[in-house]
């Protein structure tokens, strides 16, 4: 009995496999965008249906934006030259928007509205506020200048010229420079189908369960409602397959059955290695998976791979985790797939108003917020469960890896509004 102890107690442990290196975020960024490739065909729409999508086509102008030389205020158009202080000029003509006036007589104004032609002769327009009607014309109290309160023809827009280029995502603006150079519809990128779905048996839907009732362990399912969100933000049609048990055959089931219908299925949760992490070994039951450790705080845990002819993408679980892990790398892939040209958020260099002295091995997103000063302060709860920090934050600073943050530190600073645009 005790020989059988001691050889036990003395055997060598059984050798474990080396882990592989936590993976760069930069090179795994690139690997995944080296994946995007653009979804094929277009998709004509309204150009009031077209905001946040990406355009498929060149707009060139036909025509000149303002298409006139028109006023730029409800006032008098005058020859400069004309005027002389205290002096009163006939007005010899009214010229409302939408409607052409005369050439103008010398020694006379025009009244004129913004928006309205100005006549050939007159080189300034006079705002009415600086000018006083009289029985015999108008006096204009101040001295115009040549060109004054005058648009000139073309000056937004020159036929012929792109005004937007195949590859650009269309804001509110930009639908209404389309529309003033009489575009009514647009082509753009096809939607992007994703299949979103959560993992974990300890996931409660809100509204299924009261808070006084839940089981101990158990969480509501706080990820599928930023993640749906974001999706639909970036353009996307989403499909909610809700949770899926943690059990092998059931994330087979729920991988096979989105990836019939879909360019994308995101799923949170079991991208890990424990026991109940079933997506890995279901992804590559079905296809192929690329894992990515990734050296970033938090969300070290991603995947990437391929089911059928679907892109996969599995999130970590904890919801700051998830949440920074897609702004950082899903949404750039998303925009790829729609032929985005622009894919990249530019950080900006604000001062830190916090101190930050242990620095991480691992390239860290911490959660911010621009104080009143300009600066940034630090949300004092940085851990990847702690969803408040991006409510109560309006960005992120991207701290390289091994670098500690004194106050008054420049940091690199990513705003929420651009990464959620």
């Amino acid at each position: 009995m005790s020989s059988a102890f001691n050889t036990t107690a003395s055997a060598a442990p059984a050798p474990q496999p080396a882990r592989a290196p936590l993976k760069p975020l930069d090179q795994a960024l690139a690997e995944l965008m080296a994946r995007a490739a653009p979804l094929p065909g277009t998709e004509a729409v309204s150009t009031f249906d077209a905001d946040g999508r990406v355009l498929a086509q060149e707009l060139v102008s036909s025509l000149d934006v303002p298409a006139h030389d028109n006023s730029a205020m409800d006032g008098y158009a005058l020859r400069a030259a004309d005027w002389a202080e205290g002096a009163v000029l006939p007005v010899s003509q009214r010229i409302p928007a939408g409607s052409t006036g005369h050439a103008l007589a010398a020694g006379t104004a025009a009244r004129i509205f913004t928006g309205a032609p100005v006549p050939t002769g007159a080189d300034a327009v006079v705002m009415q506020e600086d000018c006083e009607a009289v029985e015999t014309g108008v006096r204009i109290k101040t001295q115009p200048r040549p060109g004054q309160s005058i648009r000139r023809r073309g000056e937004d827009v020159a036929a012929g010229a792109v005004v937007l280029r195949r590859g650009e995502r269309l804001t509110p603006a930009s639908l209404g420079l389309a529309a003033s150079i009489g575009f009514d519809t647009l082509q753009v990128a096809p939607r992007v189908r994703v299949a979103l779905f959560s993992t974990g048996d300890e996931l409660v839907m809100p509204g299924e369960v009261a808070p006084a009732d839940m089981k101990p362990g158990a969480i509501y399912n706080s990820n599928r409602f930023f993640l749906r969100a974001l999706l639909l933000r970036l353009g996307c049609t989403v499909t909610d397959l809700g949770i899926v048990p943690d059990r092998l055959d059931a994330t087979v089931a729920a991988l096979k059955e989105a990836s019939e219908q879909h360019d994308l299925i995101l799923t949170s949760g079991g991208v890990s290695v424990g026991e109940e992490d079933h997506i890995k070994p279901a992804v590559q039951a079905l296809g192929e998976l690329v894992l990515w450790q990734m050296a970033i705080k938090p969300g070290k845990p991603f995947a990437y791979g391929k089911v059928g002819g679907s892109h996969f993408i599995g999130l970590p679980g904890n919801p700051v985790s998830s949440f920074v892990t897609f702004l950082v790398l899903v949404r750039p892939f998303l925009l790829r797939l729609q032929s985005a040209s622009e894919v990249a958020v530019q950080p900006i260099g604000v001062p830190a108003h916090f101190d930050w002295p242990k620095a991480d091995k691992r390239r860290e997103f911490l959660r911010v917020k621009r104080d009143a000063a300009g600066g940034l302060e630090l949300f004092n709860n940085q851990g990847s469960g702690v969803l408040t920090s991006a409510v109560w934050g309006d960005g992120f600073v991207d701290n390289p890896a091994g670098v500690a943050i004194a106050r008054g530190d420049t940091v690199q600073f990513i705003p929420f509004s651009a990464l959620m645009a």
